[in-house]
């Protein structure tokens, strides 16, 4: 055996001492280190006076930010606000537009005062037009204060806002303003002032058809174009205008239909445009690449749908669709895969597929007042307002769009004129919807315009038995519109009231009235008996309502 071994064996303890000398000899090595190396203490506080530092630092900045700097101040939007002109006449068009860029959408209308406008800076001889003239306003959507307003037009004018301008233009959004009695000028939307202005090149009995249509980028300027549609000794005429400059592109063309108002512009699921117009019974069609090259003689990147020439008579420009009465109305309605038409004529509501242009359904609606709207009674499922009938045989009927299908009816009694019903999308993926009819009406033989006032009523339909009427007014309703004036926070009634006659001046009034508000103070109307909900819960329950924009 080793004698090392031999050592530890005999003598164990003594091994073990041996170890702890030379561990402790190790450890006190080490101390001697720790002692000759800087000291870490003095580092860690350095460490913890730099935290506290940027701490204080960044509560300074937060401090500054918080209280000393003023954070901009959000518009406070009034409840209800109203502005009146006396002495003055006003038009059937109301649009709104974030003008002033404070988040609440703005109001755009057009008047005329036998006066003078209220504002003084200008006047009608500064556009060339003889006094009294027609003003187009802009006034704040929060408090109604006036925002800008400048002479548009002679007498009324054919208006469309939010048309794209080129970025070199200085100018990102304009309203183009086709005049009556021959004026044609574009506007700044934010400020008013004018960005082209030229006489018309309308012949002189010439009758401008609504609506005026905006078309993709004929001349490549940067901006759509703008095609107007005019009626001369019962003949269709088309004029197209640069948007960007205002100036005609070739010359005058004539489609080679006697149709009416109420045209519009189809996009086919081919990406062809065409301009649709009723042509009495028949629905007339022009492709907007054949008119383009007809009246400029050069050809155009658009294009033509072959499964729309097909079934499109190439003498009498009519498709192969026919009503059992006059049309009236033309609307683009969601579909399968693309949009749909839909057709609503004297007696019927017919829903064209849109590529095969064959009946989706017919329904039968004798005396269809007005042009129809869109909406949602069930959640994410389209309907389509219905009116017809006039009088105490007036009726309201909500159908399915897909099926055509009738999922609710209302009888509200009603006079000719009436403003069309409206509808705005809620939170839960319903619609609320909006309309009008008599106030409190006694008996069938009181349909006089004067023996009762015109009521706004409201429906919804997570309570199908139930109405609210909103307001009663007595004033003529020239235009009304249902909008989301600031996402998310609430929605507003505008309403615009005047003289019946543009020949007989008077009170014109432009008023907001804040939905919510109305319906805290509204009457409850039950369409069905029972119902364990008092008056004032289903007040609540509807004030709660959160609204939401299409997009």
């Amino acid at each position: 055996m080793d004698s090392k071994d031999l050592e530890a064996e005999i003598h164990p303890l003594k091994n073990e001492d041996g170890k702890l000398q030379e561990n402790l000899g190790d450890q006190l090595k080490k101390g001697d280190n720790l002692k000759s190396a800087p000291p870490q203490s003095r580092l860690s506080r350095c460490r913890t006076v730099a935290l506290f530092l940027s701490l204080f630092v960044c509560l300074l900045v937060v401090f500054v930010i918080s209280f000393i700097i003023p954070c901009p101040e959000r518009p406070v939007s009034e409840g209800m606000w109203r502005i009146d002109y006396n002495s003055a006449v006003t038009y059937d068009f109301l649009a709104t537009k974030d003008i002033n860029r404070d988040r609440v959408q703005d109001v755009i209308f057009l008047y005329k005062n036998t006066n003078s406008s209220n504002n003084f800076s200008q006047s009608c001889a500064d556009e060339g037009f003889s006094s009294p003239c027609s003003f187009v306003a802009a006034v704040s959507g929060a408090n109604g204060s006036i925002l800008w307003e400048r002479p548009a037009a002679q007498d009324g004018a054919l208006v469309l806002c939010g048309v794209p301008h080129p970025k070199d233009s200085g100018a990102s959004s304009a309203c183009i303003l086709v005049g009556r009695s021959g004026s044609f000028i574009a506007v700044d939307l934010f400020t008013g002032e004018t960005l082209w202005n030229h006489p018309s090149t309308f012949r002189r009995n010439a009758t401008i058809l609504s609506p005026l249509l905006q078309v993709p980028d004929l001349d490549a300027s940067g901006a759509p174009d703008l095609l107007v549609l005019t009626q001369e000794d019962k003949e269709v005429n088309s004029y197209i205008y640069s948007g960007s400059t205002g100036h005609q592109i070739g010359h005058r063309g004539s489609l080679g239909v006697d149709g009416t108002s109420g045209s519009l512009l189809y996009v086919t699921r081919a990406g062809a445009h065409y301009i649709l117009l009723p042509c009495a019974s028949s629905l007339c069609g022009h492709s907007v690449k054949g008119v383009y090259e007809k009246v400029t003689g050069r050809d155009s990147p658009l294009r033509r749908d072959p499964s729309w020439e097909d079934v499109l008579n190439a003498t009498n420009h009519r498709l192969l669709v026919h009503s059992s009465g006059a049309i009236h109305y033309l609307m683009n309605v969601p579909g399968k895969g693309g949009e749909d038409l839909l057709l609503v004529s004297s007696d019927t509501c017919v829903l064209l597929d849109g590529q095969e242009l064959a009946p989706r359904w017919t329904f039968s609606a004798p005396q269809v007042l007005r042009k129809p709207i869109l909406g949602h009674y069930k959640p994410d499922t389209l309907a389509v307002v219905v009116e017809n009938g006039t009088g105490v045989d007036r009726q309201i009927r909500l159908l399915d769009l897909s099926t055509g299908a009738v999922l609710w009816t209302l009888a509200l009694p009603g006079l000719p004129g009436y403003p069309p019903s409206a509808s705005l999308l809620t939170a839960d993926h319903r619609s609320a919807f909006f309309f009008w009819g008599l106030h409190e009406l006694v008996g069938a033989n009181q349909m006089e315009p004067g023996d009762t006032q015109h009521s706004l009523y409201m429906f919804h339909p997570i309570l199908p038995g139930v109405l609210l009427e909103l307001a009663n007014v007595s004033a003529n309703v020239v235009a009304f519109q249902v909008t989301l004036l600031e996402p998310g926070r609430h929605a507003a009634c505008i309403l615009l009231t005047g003289p019946a006659s543009p020949d007989a001046p008077g009170l014109v009034s432009m008023a907001k009235h804040k939905v919510q508000d109305l319906i805290l103070s509204s009457r409850v109307v039950h369409l069905t008996e029972g119902g364990a909900d008092s008056d004032q819960d289903i007040r609540d329950r509807l004030s709660r309502l959160r609204y939401r924009s299409e997009a």
